[in-house]
């Protein structure tokens, strides 16, 4: 039986002094004093319990930083910001934020994750310095009996919502001792870094990386199969139940968004950062081979494939490679849409294209999109040929997180790039036609 959330969370990180998470060194009235670098076990307050994560403050060039933990996984904040007793991180790349209020030697606040149209949800955090461990203080030291059931290995996974709806994936894990490490390939993308513990029959992993929040508990049965419970923060739940499978795939699935019979070109005109509309007809585009990704600052899959285009667009745009983001923000008002998309960019270094396409949703990316079949996750990624033709649609993306996927898919994309850049393009365009003085 387990403690009710917030008594179990409070407990747990309140049997020893707490001190302030993160300070920003950038004005006076920032208290470093109070800064201690080190590791931080933080936990977010959600249905299903405790969502711990590992949280490391350092001093680098002089200046307070922050990384989110989650198992290899150290995601970098550099937005840190206190005033009083009042903490701020901003996620980098995103809009969320945490905040907090120092209160003597405890740190409590809330994970501030916005929502479509700006709407805030907020899940409550507290966290302690001088702790590294997870779900349990003794898991990296604990060895399991002999005999004693692991998870290692890939499993084939179903998951269902309560509404009864359905979903499949593919979980792969590693185990040493009782830490386990591993993520859920699924259709849509993969869930990311994942950490936890098997200790004894019952499977924890959590996974806060700042753009969003997952909690899953499950149970090894005596047949060897799994069954449990997703949290998504404090909005939505789904169980779901996993059985060994070296073969298991979601193979066919990265081909759910097609053209329509008889269309092969895109056709849309969206405005950039600035409002200047931009479509693949522009002179710009001409002759080149252009990577069209359907994304949102929001979406944590798209930030994995950012990370990739980036690198591979400006590796390759001398030869002829553009890359066109159409943003899908969680806002419909544009200078927020912008400011959140700039972020992004920020974030990943990003100097390609990228355009206000609509709101983060996959029905109006549809609508948007006419020569598509439909859109059925974000990112989607489209391959247009130097002849300006569609060759290629991709559903999904498997992040860095999914291992030998990610290098699969990576080595991929870029093959198909080149594949398109070896191909003779159109003749050039005519030189523009100069328009009489009147």
């Amino acid at each position: 039986m387990h403690e009710s959330p917030r008594r179990g969370l409070r407990d747990a990180l309140l049997a020893a002094p707490l001190t302030l998470v993160a300070l920003a060194g950038c004005t006076p009235a920032d208290d470093t004093a109070a800064l201690r670098d080190g590791p931080w076990r933080a936990a977010l307050s959600v249905p299903g319990g405790e969502l711990p994560f590992g949280l490391d403050v350092a001093t680098e060039q002089g200046r307070k930083v922050a990384y989110l933990v989650n198992g290899s996984d150290r995601v970098r904040v550099t937005e840190i910001e206190v005033r009083g007793d009042a903490v701020t991180l901003r996620m980098p790349g995103f809009s969320h934020r945490i905040e907090a209020r120092l209160d003597g030697d405890a740190l409590e606040g809330a994970f501030v994750q916005v929502r479509r149209e700006g709407e805030e949800l907020r899940v409550p955090l507290l966290a302690r310095h001088g702790l590294a461990w997870r779900f349990s203080p003794d898991a990296a030291s604990a060895t399991p009996a002999a005999g004693e059931p692991g998870v290692e290995g890939r499993w084939s996974v179903t998951f269902v919502n309560d509404e009864g709806k359905s979903r499949v994936a593919v979980g792969e894990f590693r185990q040493q001792g009782r830490l386990v490490t591993g993520t859920f390939l699924q259709p849509t993308g993969d869930a990311r870094f994942l950490a936890g513990e098997l200790r004894g029959r019952e499977l924890r992993l959590s996974k806060f990386d700042g753009g969003s929040a997952l909690l899953y508990h499950a149970t090894l049965a005596e047949d060897g199969t799994l069954s449990g419970r997703l949290w998504y923060s404090l909005t939505s739940t789904e169980s779901f139940t996993a059985r060994r499978d070296e073969a298991a795939s979601l193979a066919g699935f990265e081909q759910a968004t097609q053209m329509k019979a008889g269309a092969d070109r895109l056709d849309f005109r969206f405005p950039d950062l600035g409002g200047t509309f931009v479509s693949l007809r522009d002179p710009f585009f001409h002759g080149k081979v252009v990577i069209v990704t359907l994304a949102g600052s929001w979406c944590p899959n798209c930030h994995d494939e950012a990370a990739f285009l980036a690198g591979l667009h400006r590796r390759l745009r001398e030869r002829g490679l553009e890359v066109v983001s159409l943003m899908f923000e969680q806002f419909g008002d544009f200078d927020r849409a912008a400011e959140a998309t700039h972020r992004f960019r920020e974030r990943y270094d990003v100097d390609y294209t990228t355009l206000i396409a609509g709101i983060s949703d996959k029905d109006d990316a549809a609508s948007r999109l006419p020569q598509l079949n439909g859109v059925y996750a974000f990112p989607t990624t489209i391959f247009v040929d130097r002849q300006g033709k569609v060759r290629r649609l991709h559903t999904g993306f498997s992040g860095p997180a999914t291992g030998r996927h990610y290098d699969e898919l990576v080595r991929d994309f870029t093959a198909q790039v080149e594949t398109l850049l070896a191909e003779p393009g159109p003749p050039p365009l005519p030189p523009p036609v100069a328009t009489p003085a009147t």
